[in-house]
């Protein structure tokens, strides 16, 4: 892929050593750090740069992300800018897709970003694994996608002296996905780091339950995007499981549109699929042993384990992550005495990160009320 070359090209001085070695590099190493693009640049910084650093892939190896660095203008409070670490939605698995490399993210989300920078927060905001460097994005990869999270803020905070150790993180959709899952691991593997909580909306959750249900005639459930994402998903899964027979799994049909999903962003790969169906993707039920297995450990959520405040926000009419599956997320976590606030909003899928920002501001700033 051209910009997973050009990334890669970047780094070659540092990316040959640290490969040759027994010893893995660091998570959060810093190995390279490029201008943004003008579609990626947001007002109202005092500086903004691409970071290139080493993480862990889908298969548990060493791995390349790159990500935004976004500090605020002004003089920073004692002990550096608190830190965000925002998780973006879905955008797509191929390098073209990369919000840091210049994929044009909505207004919500640039709008919802340079709020967090008004507010006094640094922003700091990785591509994930395989987005605009080498390899396949494995998308909804939860472990994967919430140490990319975790290891955007090393990286940050070991390039830029002006930021602070202390975090919290912030997602929406996929977003809200990474951000439950950096939740989970947060103070367990980045220790040195101070985390503080989670904002999730819009969470894809419990998908691991609906996904052994695909298979031929599976209904139309009329959820906006679903064979989109269930192509992701698939070409994921194939990422991160290269062991299992998934192409033993899907039709021609199907087999085209996860081939697809390796370049095509989000709009493009929606319209690619058009009006076809999940039932037709497969042809046999995914409701096998292995693959239900497969799926729990590439997708699921946990619902216990939580050692900092979470909150989850879902909008009521959202048409694309349904309110059942964060709800039930949200219900087992309480159920458990896990520390977590759950609001519902009269809002749609993309409209619920506006509708839900007044209380989701005021509990981001609770967050960093002790130093």
């Amino acid at each position: 892929m051209a910009a997973a070359a050009a990334t890669m090209a970047t780094a070659a001085g540092l990316l040959g050593p640290a490969t040759a070695t027994a010893t893995p590099p660091a998570p959060g190493t810093v190995i390279g750090t490029d201008a943004l693009p003008p579609m990626a640049q947001l007002p109202g910084t005092a500086s903004q740069r691409r970071l290139t650093y080493w993480t862990e892939g889908p298969t548990g190896a060493p791995a390349l992300s790159t990500g935004a660095v976004y500090v605020p203008s002004g003089t920073p409070p004692a002990g550096g800018w608190p830190v965000i670490s925002s998780a973006h939605g879905t955008t797509g698995v191929g390098d073209s897709c990369a919000p840091a490399h210049g994929y044009d993210t909505t207004y919500l989300t640039r709008d919802y970003l340079s709020g967090l920078l008004t507010r006094g927060y640094a922003v700091v905001a990785t591509d994930y694994v395989g987005l605009g460097t080498e390899g396949t994005h494995a998308y909804l990869h939860g472990r994967s996608e919430g140490r990319a999270v975790i290891d955007m803020v090393r990286a940050a905070t070991s390039v830029t002296p002006e930021l602070s150790r202390r975090w919290a993180v912030v997602g929406h959709s996929q977003g809200g996905h990474a951000a439950m899952l950096a939740a989970h691991q947060a103070t367990d593997y980045a220790p040195e780091l101070d985390y503080r909580g989670a904002v999730a909306t819009g969470t894809p959750a419990n998908l691991e339950l609906l996904l052994p249900f695909g298979g031929p005639g599976f209904p139309n459930l009329g959820l906006n995007g679903l064979t989109m994402f269930a192509s992701y998903i698939i070409n994921g899964l194939k990422v991160a499981r290269p062991d299992l027979p998934i192409d033993d799994y899907l039709t021609p049909v199907g087999a085209a549109l996860v081939k697809d999903s390796e370049s095509l962003c989000y709009t493009e790969l929606r319209d690619r699929a058009g009006t076809i169906g999940v039932g037709e993707m497969f042809s046999r039920p995914l409701n096998e042993p292995r693959i239900r297995d497969a799926l729990r450990d590439y997708l699921a959520v946990p619902t216990t384990g939580y050692d900092r405040p979470v909150f989850i926000g879902q909008g009521l009419r959202d048409q694309t992550v349904p309110f059942p599956l964060a709800t039930k997320l949200a219900l087992d976590m309480e159920a458990a005495g896990e520390p977590v606030t759950f609001r519902t909003y009269d809002a749609f899928h993309g409209s619920s990160i506006v509708v839900s920002l007044p209380d989701t501001t005021a509990f981001i700033r609770s967050l960093f009320e002790t130093a």
